[in-house]
């Protein structure tokens, strides 16, 4: 980014092929959030065409939604482009209203609006206001929470035990 704020979203999701006789270039259109500037963001240099498979070749041609998706969670491009993603909006946490004054256990849900990898821990400390510690200790769920993932799911929270130690949520 030319502004250096190193945090941008896809806009329209848009790639850019420029072939140079037998070689091809391959860059990702993003807007900064920032500055509102567009980027380019390296996907493919100086490539030989034939080494491309053909599906991915035509999927940057016609901008396909789900090769952005996949390009942008690449950890690798992000790298070498330095880069991050502005997820701000991209997953919405359910619960139940008063969750803190309600019945225990109490179920709760994430629904993503698009597909982020996050680590369920993590999103479920952040939107319930605790650590990731009594998180692991309260929360039951069917995914590995400490593992990323870019789907919506279901988790019950557990009553908190004086035994533990811990404090209450």
């Amino acid at each position: 980014m030319d502004c250096r704020s190193e945090s941008a979203t896809t806009g329209e999701g848009r790639f850019r092929v420029n072939a140079n006789r037998k070689l091809l270039d391959v860059w990702l259109l993003v807007r900064c959030v920032s500055c509102d500037r567009t980027s380019k963001l390296t996907v493919h240099e100086r490539m030989p065409v034939r080494s491309f498979d053909p599906v991915e070749l035509e999927g940057y041609y016609a901008n396909d939604p789900k090769l952005v998706a996949a390009r942008l969670l690449d950890p690798l491009l992000a790298r070498r482009n330095r880069f991050t993603l502005d997820w701000t909006g991209a997953w919405r946490l359910d619960t139940p209203s008063a969750w803190l004054d309600g019945p225990w256990p109490f179920q709760a849900q994430v629904v993503f609006e698009d597909s982020v990898p996050v680590r369920p821990d993590n999103l479920i400390a952040q939107g319930l206001g605790l650590s990731r510690n009594e998180v692991l200790r309260r929360v039951k769920c069917d995914l590995p929470l400490r593992r990323p993932t870019t789907a919506g799911f279901t988790f019950t929270v557990m009553a908190w035990d004086y035994r533990e130690g811990s404090r209450g949520a």
